[in-house]
């Protein structure tokens, strides 16, 4: 049986000539054009993701493959989230109080065309391996981080040995409690998800991952086998998933995505706006878009498929929620409040102690109450 290694290596897809003998020259007009944008940004597609591919252009064609629409920057920014301003040494992003961004691989096993870090991911000199003393060493000296996100490129790309030598000595500095995995490997490449890695892992607890999924379709068996493991070994899973045109930004989409993540014990955690960054600004839609999503999950369906909609602020701000307008008006005496359907009730705000009435039993009166409004 081939090992996910070789999987990767000899089944994936890495050049516009080897997508155009498979899905047909006729889908590549402007190749020379083609090869621009895919030289601007690593391209790789994972065999599992190639075989989801029904069709050119549908969501999964549009995750991965390179398009000319990356040649042209409106209003993009390179670092759109500003994190390099945030790196004290190489590979620490540190902008939150009590948490940073630790970048651990420079790889992944498909690039997405919307990434956010694509000025530096699939490159080795920009996510320097050989420069992870600095980071440690950071970390060790920052006693207020309880809280450590590996990320890259992707940390499951590493082999079981590297892997377990970060994750022991990031164990071995007494106040990081949590440490956190994010991953694209359950969906891109399930191979990867072995007895072997389940096992090592569980020995770090308590340890999180935060994969990404952002198409029901990528839920296939193999995947969910995957998720299934790592569930089983006792890692709670999030899910962030990006907004992204023409891919998910369709209410019945993204509530049966949500639900599907349920199913594989996975918590959706965030659903993002796409980025405004340069090379993948055809992906945005409007924040109504979002909006419109959420109101589509909020009392449709289990409250436990319902992200926190952000939007990572440009410039280094941060994640910053939206959430659709539920309060219709609020005074000292009364809030206003429209549910899922539209309908409209009233809370009574508690009263002050010095003008509650008391009866003659000693007793308060009892509040009455929340009703609906016509």
């Amino acid at each position: 049986m081939e090992t996910w290694q070789e999987v990767l290596k000899t089944n994936s897809i890495r050049s516009l000539e080897a997508l155009a003998t498979k899905f047909g020259p006729e889908h590549f007009p402007d190749l020379d054009r083609l090869r621009q944008a895919a030289e601007n940004f690593e391209f790789r597609i994972s065999p599992a993701m190639v075989d989801l591919i029904k069709s050119p252009d549908d969501p999964i064609w549009r995750q991965y493959v390179p398009t000319v629409d990356e040649l042209d920057v409106v209003d993009g920014i390179v670092d759109s989230l500003n994190e390099d301003a945030d790196s004290p040494v190489p590979n620490i992003t540190h902008r939150y109080p009590d948490r940073a961004l630790f970048l651990v691989s420079p790889v992944c096993a498909s690039y997405c065309r919307f990434c956010t870090r694509r000025r530096k991911v699939g490159d080795p000199e920009k996510i320097p391996m050989s420069q992870f003393e600095s980071a440690f060493q950071y970390l060790e000296q920052h006693t207020e981080i309880r809280d450590v996100i590996m990320s890259g490129g992707d940390p499951l790309l590493l082999n079981d040995r590297r892997l377990e030598a970060i994750l022991t000595r990031l164990r071995a500095i007494p106040h990081l409690e949590i440490i956190r995995i994010g991953s694209r490997v359950p969906c891109h490449l399930p191979e990867r998800i072995t007895p072997e890695l389940c096992a090592m892992l569980k020995r770090y607890h308590p340890l999180f991952i935060n994969t990404h999924f952002n198409h029901p379709d990528e839920l296939t068996p193999a995947a969910v086998k995957g998720l299934g493991m790592l569930a089983d070994a006792g890692i709670p899973m999030g899910c962030q998933t990006v907004l992204l045109k023409g891919v998910n930004d369709d209410p019945a989409v993204m509530k049966l995505l949500m639900q599907r993540l349920l199913m594989a014990r996975v918590r959706p955690y965030y659903i993002y706006m796409a980025d405004q960054v340069a090379g993948a600004e055809h992906f945005r839609t409007s924040i109504q878009a979002g909006i419109k999503i959420m109101e589509a999950l909020r009392g449709w369906t289990s409250g436990l498929a319902n992200p926190y909609f952000v939007i990572d602020a440009p410039g280094g701000g941060g994640k910053i929620p939206l959430l659709p307008e539920y309060v219709v008006s609020m005074s000292d005496e009364e809030v206003v409040l429209r549910n899922f359907r539209g309908q409209q009730y009233v809370y009574r705000q508690p009263r002050e102690e010095a003008g509650v009435i008391t009866l003659k039993n000693g007793r308060k009166p009892r509040s009455r109450p929340g009703r609906k409004t016509a």
